[in-house]
């Protein structure tokens, strides 16, 4: 049996040329050729085996889709040896340690900042409390949502909050998927918005000193320019994921495929030489459609 293989579509916004990095997308050529010789009723249990765990079991969806795979790094100096601004020191450190924030449901700040995304999103229904089914109508996998934190922090909440907050007509047509042909299992908004957040931190490298791979090397640059960078790249990487699902006609298991798509158009965007803020880049579009 095939393991049927879709083509990533490209960002809506962009009919641009992208100057690749030869070293980087040869590294990734020969990846991806690397992964599609494996045995593939292999890679359909252990998809089948992810989502099984998804529904009825620990919160193994979240994070477990590149958890599996290392964040690519190579070897040209230019990824290794470059320094940073003092305010590209500064804003990456300050990053760096929101990704160090676990999410503790006994804090109030935190216990807050779950509220508010919850009045964001539903701002006329009434939250029962914070143990509450209610939060399935959200996307979270059971009553209690903090459990699901657990795969990527307290800023994966903040990702949440912060497109809720700067975008929210976008951010409601994708909670109540408003637009396209929608499958008849569609993905969980709020647990794919976890995921998003964890493959961006891997893809940008964030947890490496300085990041050692083009895209985060790219990032550090736009982060100089604007500090809220990685939470409008989040917003724009969900917005992608969301039209990459529509146009490869997904359904629930094959959120893995999307996301993948998804970090490989972001991946090129980031790889475009006439880029200098985060509003350059094609997938920023999204965001206003």
């Amino acid at each position: 049996m095939k393991l049927r293989r879709r083509k990533c579509i490209p960002s809506c916004a962009s009919h641009q040329r992208v100057d690749e990095d030869d070293l980087y997308w040869d590294g990734k050529k020969r990846e991806e050729e690397s992964a599609s010789s494996h045995n593939s009723a292999h890679v359909i249990s252990q998809l089948a085996q992810c989502f099984t765990n998804a529904m009825v079991g620990p919160r193994a969806w979240i994070g477990g889709f590149f958890s599996r795979s290392s964040n690519r790094k190579f070897g040209s100096d230019k990824y290794l040896n470059y320094a940073l601004t003092p305010i590209q020191e500064e804003r990456l450190q300050r990053l760096q340690e929101r990704l160090g924030v676990p999410f503790d449901e006994t804090r109030t700040d935190h216990q807050e900042a779950l509220r508010d995304l919850w009045n964001a999103a539903f701002p006329n229904v009434k939250l029962k409390g914070l143990i509450s089914e209610q939060w399935k109508d959200m996307g979270w996998q059971g009553a209690n949502p903090s459990t699901d934190f657990r795969g990527c922090g307290f800023v994966s909440l903040e990702n949440l909050l912060y497109f809720a907050r700067t975008y929210p007509v976008t951010f409601n047509r994708l909670l109540l998927k408003q637009v396209g042909s929608r499958a008849e299992w569609e993905y969980p908004f709020a647990v794919a918005g976890i995921n998003v957040s964890f493959m961006l931190i891997q893809m940008l490298d964030l947890h490496s000193e300085k990041p050692r791979c083009l895209p985060g090397y790219n990032f550090v640059k736009l982060l100089e320019e604007n500090e809220e960078a990685f939470d409008v790249l989040y917003c724009m990487a969900f917005a992608l994921m969301d039209a990459q699902w529509l146009a490869m006609h997904a359904s629930y298991m094959e959120f893995n495929e999307v996301l993948q798509a998804t970090r490989t158009q972001l991946e090129r965007e980031l790889s475009l030489e006439d880029i200098h803020m985060v509003h350059d880049l094609p997938a920023h579009n999204l965001l206003y459609h």
